[in-house]
């Protein structure tokens, strides 16, 4: 059962004693609550004293006179409104007036219970604050969690927007160095494969907008007939760019007729992550192989290469969300640590698994397993 704090600011004995007696073994429980409420009474004598326990301890709504000795309760409540303190106060008071309501209300606080009070008239305004409490705390939570899964989106954007534009980049740069020569029709290649980058770069932001969407169960999903080879071959080309720099061969085996019913957004993220990663945590002069095949039971893609690899306990945290290795191979290494999160729950909504096996300084391959 989850406990609010509540503290009683009177100089009255009487008044806080009852007030605990009253709380001691009282509970509320409402149909949108995981379960009832129940309350820790702690006693403040001055306006002073409260001030000290809510800065020292975790205070969820306090019950506040106002006519105290020393600061008076309507000063406190003013305080906790600047300090934007998270509790509740209720005001119980048996001087209230229209210019203390009005004052007091302009500063946070949520309703008066006139003293003296019935039992029963203290259990319903708990009631009431207690609600306003919850729902206020869960909105708060809410937002919060909605700012960081928008965060979380822009991070998947801006990585997943990385491979065409480290393609495009790349052959930019050769056409400006003329590494082919001066006969434009040399780099017609180069151009189109460019276009198609910068189409699937649009593309692209429409399938992270439906990942959102896949978070939420909301996402449209296609499911045709994809021919894996090519998929693999659009996956390679992007990433040549970066191979060529660091002089690291791709090589795809795999038949040109090789299908799978999958939506292909979803298969080009897991391909386009893998490969990129690949060559990514390749070293100098090394290599990278895509074997794709079918057997009676499963379609396997298989990402090997002979970069820096990982030990254990990398490999147990690798497909958490905003996890990147970090370590003195990767430390010139650039990501937002989600791409491999993403890649997870592609496999995952198609069915599949994904297994790694890695060995430091040897190499790792990743594992894709699609049910038939």
């Amino acid at each position: 059962m989850e406990k609010l704090r509540v503290l009683v600011v009177d100089d009255e004995p009487g008044i806080r004693s009852g007030i605990d007696r009253i709380l001691r073994n009282f509970s509320v429980g409402y149909p949108f609550m995981d379960e009832d409420i129940c309350f820790e009474v702690l006693e403040a004598e001055t306006g002073e004293k409260a001030l000290e326990l809510v800065e020292s301890e975790k205070i969820d709504i306090v019950l506040l006179d106002n006519k105290l000795p020393g600061i008076h309760g309507i000063d406190v409540l003013e305080i906790f409104n600047k300090k934007q303190v998270d509790l509740s106060v209720m005001m119980i008071t048996s001087y209230a007036s229209l210019d203390l309501a009005i004052k007091a209300t302009n500063n946070g606080a949520y309703n008066f219970v006139p003293k003296p009070f019935t039992p029963q008239e203290l259990k319903v305004a708990m009631e009431s604050i207690t609600k306003h409490l919850f729902l206020k705390r869960m909105t708060r939570k809410m937002n919060e969690e909605g700012k960081q899964i928008r965060f979380q989106f822009l991070s998947v954007l801006s990585h997943e927007l990385k491979s065409p534009i480290n393609a495009v980049e790349g052959y930019l740069k050769i056409m400006q160095e003329r590494q082919v020569g001066e006969n434009i029709a040399d780099y017609e290649i180069m151009i189109s494969r460019s276009i198609e980058r910068l189409k699937g770069m649009r593309t692209l932001i429409l399938d992270l907008l439906d990942l959102t969407k896949i978070e939420s169960g909301k996402k449209q999903r296609t499911l045709k007939k994809i021919n894996l080879y090519d998929a693999a071959q659009m996956a390679i080309h992007s990433i040549e760019p970066m191979a060529i720099q660091k002089n690291i061969k791709i090589y795809l085996f795999a038949p040109d007729d090789i299908y799978i019913m999958a939506d292909s957004d979803e298969i080009d993220i897991i391909l386009n992550n893998l490969v990129s990663n690949a060559v990514k945590y390749n070293k100098e002069d090394g290599k990278v192989e895509v074997t794709i095949k079918k057997t009676n039971t499963s379609t396997i893609i298989k990402v090997e290469d002979t970069g820096i690899g990982m030990d254990e306990e990398e490999m147990e945290r690798l497909f958490g969300e905003f996890v990147r290795i970090k370590n003195s191979k990767t430390k010139n290494i650039t990501g937002s640590g989600l791409g491999l999160s993403i890649v997870k729950k592609m496999v995952e909504l198609n069915d599949g698994k994904i297994e790694l096996s890695s060995t430091p300084d040897v190499g790792s391959v990743f594992t894709v397993v699609f049910p038939a």
